[in-house]
């Protein structure tokens, strides 16, 4: 296999998450150790999160926008391989993701995709939480099959099709999956969902979603700052 792969991180105050999601990559990267390299956008970090990653061979660079998409995009710039993977830095991969992802796009049929979503824990919170995502985002996690919270594709088509959109504060990962789909059947190419991730309970099992749901619900068009402050970018680590 000749793929270099580019994997992005954005970085908040991730201390408690970040050492997991970077171990996860590297044992996914055992069959292709020289073919990696993980970019790790630190935002804004006010406690070890750079402390952490700088005890790891990895790139680090600093952007303090509060915006996911442009924090993403200049995670793209600075990459050299020609797949690229964004992946949510409270969340870790399977140890055959990689070999996965690489599998799918060398046979041509794929455009990219996500990831199925496994949590580290099953509660009531969780369970609830699951219900009114699936609720909200029935017709694009349901029918279209999206997914978010891990994105891969050639670096080429990520390129093609803009990236993502920086004009969207919120919604840029659902965004950004449905125009990937879109080209990749404009290409004849399928939109592909790899075994597996598994992310962090920090918002889904503390009920914090379930307590804000109106605020969730002004996120979806991507456009409500306030909201995507409270959500994402100032939410209480």
């Amino acid at each position: 296999m000749n793929n270099k792969f580019s994997i992005i991180i954005p970085a908040h105050n991730e201390e408690k998450y970040i050492g997991k999601c970077l171990g996860s990559i590297k044992k996914a990267s055992q069959f292709c150790q020289n073919q990696v390299e993980i970019i790790v956008i630190l935002n804004r970090c006010h406690d070890r999160t750079e402390e952490i990653v700088k005890k790891i061979n990895v790139k680090i660079f600093k952007n303090d926008r509060q915006n996911l998409a442009a924090l993403r995009n200049f995670g793209a710039k600075q990459a050299t391989g020609d797949i690229i993977i964004t992946i949510d830095a409270d969340s870790w991969m399977s140890q055959n993701a990689l070999l996965d992802i690489a599998n799918r796009l060398n046979t041509g049929k794929y455009i990219g995709g996500g990831a199925q979503i496994k949590f580290e824990k099953i509660n009531l919170s969780v369970i609830l939480t699951i219900i009114l995502y699936s609720i909200i985002l029935f017709r694009d996690f349901y029918l279209k099959r999206l997914t978010v919270g891990l994105f891969w594709c050639f670096k080429k088509d990520f390129d093609k099709i803009g990236g993502f959109n920086e004009n969207l504060i919120s919604a840029e990962d659902l965004d950004f999956a449905r125009r990937l789909k879109r080209y990749g059947k404009k290409q004849g190419k399928r939109y592909g969902r790899v075994d597996y991730i598994t992310t962090s309970n920090r918002k889904f099992g503390d009920w914090y979603y379930i307590r804000n749901i109106k605020t969730l619900l002004k996120v979806k068009n991507g456009k409500d700052e306030e909201a995507a402050q409270k959500i994402y970018y100032n939410y209480p680590h």
